[in-house]
């Protein structure tokens, strides 16, 4: 915890140690607890001491590489819920990277889905698992499962799922043109000839793609 503050001169020992002790408190834990070992917390505290490790010296971006995988479905959702607490309560931005559609749509405002390392669309949470304009985009989120609930808005909300054939490309040899149009049931001759650029769509979203599925 004190790594950080060590590592970008805080301050003297008093001032890591009360610094240390504040952050236990903003994440959720004891500050009683400094003393333990790593195996003596739990899967969610340890997690909790990592996102008050990136607190440490009060940034106002933080990038969050899967940060709730490895937690059962409780954990993740007290996870999640501080998460959004401090970024109210700090002000803060955050890049959210993970392959839960569920927790994707549940923390972001914008979302970007990449492809072979490259951003295929870039949009608004709401337009894009609404209308989703890239074909990749449309085949991600007709995977996630639907609940029907009885309701019509379920019933009507339901995707076709979307199947694609083929094997992923090797990342380092790239096909020509578009880099999805091996799997992509829309390619047509102009996506082998020339690879599309992000561009902008009517509504302002941003959609690699010669025919995208919805503006």
């Amino acid at each position: 915890m004190a790594e950080p503050l060590l590592v970008h001169r805080y301050g003297d020992a008093a001032a890591v140690r009360r610094r240390v002790a504040e952050l236990f408190d903003v994440v959720g834990l004891s500050s009683a607890h400094r003393d333990r070992y790593p195996h003596e917390f739990s899967g969610g505290q340890r997690q909790r001491i990592g996102i008050a490790r990136a607190l440490a010296t009060e940034p106002k971006l933080i990038v969050a590489d899967e940060p709730v995988s490895a937690l059962d479905v409780s954990i993740q959702a007290q996870v999640l819920n501080l998460f959004a607490d401090l970024q109210e309560r700090f002000a803060l931005t955050y890049v959210f990277v993970a392959h839960d559609l569920g927790v994707v749509r549940h923390v972001s405002d914008r979302i970007a889905v990449m492809y072979l390392g490259e951003i295929v669309e870039l949009g608004g949470t709401e337009a894009l698992f609404g209308a989703p304009a890239h074909p990749y985009t449309e085949a991600l989120l007709s995977a996630v499962p639907d609940i029907d609930d009885g309701t019509a808005t379920a019933r009507t909300s339901r995707r076709e799922r979307v199947v694609l054939s083929g094997e992923v490309p090797d990342p380092a040899d790239k096909p020509t043109g578009c880099p999805f149009r091996t799997r992509c049931a829309h390619a047509r001759d102009l996506c082998t000839r020339e690879r599309p650029a992000l561009t902008a769509t009517a509504s302002g979203r941003l959609v690699a793609c010669h025919y995208p599925l919805a503006g």
